[in-house]
């Protein structure tokens, strides 16, 4: 028993020893240098992405569906077939126009013909009444002769020009009985079977313009006349991707309950993976650009009555007290505590105490008193240290 009580107070000695040396080691943390930057003040406003272009693509001719190569989730390109139409009987009524048109040409040869013999006939008699050598009666019958001919020269032009519409009709049924993609699209929806009767105007699929997805935003009203045309502004997903837009239009309407007005960004990002529906965050400019004195938030620390940061002064951690201001894109504005320069605690700063040693990594140079930051092995080393 005497044994087995000196082991144990042997290790709770060598314990209590460890935590005693850890305790006087300084507390590893990582710092950031306070800057002047030039940032405009923004807004959080929520949006959603839409559609830019979604067509309900529709048969123009009426038939039965002989093929419909496509499933939903196929991606197409413009002119692609989205559905093929039975074209047996069209291609017949293309031959019989053809036909038609012959005949009509054909009646036109004669008409012409006639006309011609006819205005050949009242050209010699209009000579011989010039001579009295006419009787008035034979006259009259030439020139009768001369208007019917006419007239049925008249009519045949029209029976060609007939025929040749007709040819175009039917020429137009066979060319659309193929349902082609307008635009690059994916494929929403299929509503037509292979064997299905589709009637002039039905819809055969739906497609979505993936490169004309946009965000619409409700602005707050008062924010508006801040927007500028084209001006970039920065978003995220619901899964913190980072998103790229850029002011596109202000629509003229105004939402009475909310007093927001929608606002329309196109997607910059070139590789943007988003869905129809999807909610993204805008920070939206509300200001012109001006150069503020910022500190990262994650430097700030809740005090009472206000906020507070750890500084590094000589490689003891100083609180001091700062008054902050608006959001400024993943920090905040300082009115008061901090001058550019000095080097805040960002990492490791919820368990510090007043004037305690700290190591800090990740800072560039102290531009107050030109030490570095820690670097290499002893600054990959030192927060682990510090941490335990």
């Amino acid at each position: 028993m005497r044994g087995i009580s000196f082991i144990t107070a042997t290790i709770v000695f060598a314990f209590c020893a460890q935590i005693l040396a850890a305790q006087g080691r300084p507390a590893g943390v990582v710092t950031e240098i306070v800057e002047t930057k030039l940032m405009a003040e923004t807004v959080t406003v929520f949006g959603e992405i839409v559609t830019g272009r979604e067509s309900a693509v529709a048969a123009r001719v009426a038939g039965v569906a002989e093929s419909v190569p496509l499933r939903v989730g196929d991606l197409v390109a413009a002119g692609d077939v989205l559905a093929q139409l039975d074209t047996e009987l069209l291609t017949i009524e293309v031959d019989q126009s053809r036909a038609e048109i012959d005949i009509a040409k054909a009646g036109l040869t004669v008409a012409d013909a006639q006309l011609e013999r006819t205005n050949k006939a009242l050209r010699r008699a209009e000579t011989l009444k010039a001579n009295s050598t006419i009787p008035q009666a034979q006259f009259d019958e030439r020139t009768s002769d001369y208007a019917v001919a006419l007239g049925n020269q008249q009519q045949a032009s029209a029976r060609v020009r007939a025929a040749e519409n007709a040819l175009k009709q039917a020429e137009y049924r066979l060319n659309n009985a193929t349902v082609r993609a307008p635009f690059d699209a994916i494929v929403l929806q299929v509503t037509t079977e292979k064997g299905q009767f589709i009637a002039a105007g039905s819809q055969v699929a739906t497609l979505l313009d993936q490169s004309a997805m946009e965000v619409e935003a409700n602005v707050p009203a008062r924010f508006i006349s801040a927007l500028r045309p084209a001006q970039s502004v920065e978003a995220r997903t619901d899964t913190g991707g980072a998103l790229g837009l850029q002011l596109r239009a202000i629509l003229p309407t105004e939402f009475s309950a909310t007093r927001t007005r929608p606002v329309r960004f196109t997607i910059t990002s070139p590789d943007a993976s988003v869905a129809v529906g999807q909610t993204v965050t805008l920070e939206i400019p509300v200001s012109a650009p001006n150069e503020v004195l910022v500190v990262p938030k994650d430097a700030l620390v809740q005090a009472q009555g206000g906020w507070s940061v750890f500084v590094n002064a000589q490689g003891k951690a100083q609180p001091r007290t700062v008054e902050i201001g608006a959001a400024l894109e993943g920090g905040f504005a300082v009115l008061s505590g901090l001058s550019a320069g000095d080097e805040v605690v960002v990492r490791g700063n919820e368990r510090l105490r007043p004037g305690q040693d700290i190591a800090p990594s990740g800072a560039r140079p102290d531009a107050a008193n030109g030490t570095p930051a820690a670097t290499g092995a002893a600054a990959d080393d030192t927060p682990s240290q510090g941490q335990d």
